[in-house]
């Protein structure tokens, strides 16, 4: 079986558009890597109502881990515009490394080469969005996985 690993923003997607999305690529499991679930960005992205969307309307899980979720200092000196990009993902991939997260992954996610899960972030694309980063150190972890965004 290809192991796969979906990654998804909900910004700019009405939802509509952001459920069937989540459907037609088959996701069981929805990881939410956001450091606040309960934005008021859109609303049905907002925790509990997302779980609740997820479970009634997709039949899919959904989880939220902040353990996956950049510092609260970097976020706000990347938004203050105190770090680019560059700096930012290092910074993100130092607290990875500081967070033992491949270590993490294997005792909380075993599943999760087995399992169509999905990376749930707010921005629309993933090419400036810790989704991205992140999916790419589990694509070194889990050998032969297959990232899709989205």
């Amino acid at each position: 079986m290809k192991k796969q690993l979906f990654t998804i923003g909900f910004t700019q997607k009405t939802a509509e558009k952001f459920f069937e999305i989540l459907i037609d690529n088959n996701i069981e499991v929805v990881l939410d890597i956001r450091l606040n679930n309960t934005s008021q960005l859109s609303v049905f992205s907002k925790y509990p109502d997302i779980e609740y969307f997820l479970k009634v309307i997709c039949n899919m899980e959904y989880r939220h881990d902040i353990k996956f979720a950049p510092d609260e200092n970097t976020l706000k000196k990347y938004k203050k515009k105190e770090i680019d990009w560059i700096g930012y993902v290092d910074e993100f991939n130092k607290t990875m490394s500081n967070r033992n997260i491949i270590d993490y992954l294997s005792e909380n996610y075993s599943d999760i080469a087995n399992k169509n899960y999905c990376l749930l972030c707010s921005e629309a694309k993933e090419n400036m969005c810790h989704r991205k980063i992140l999916s790419n150190i589990l694509a070194k972890h889990f050998k032969g996985l297959t990232i899709t965004h989205l």
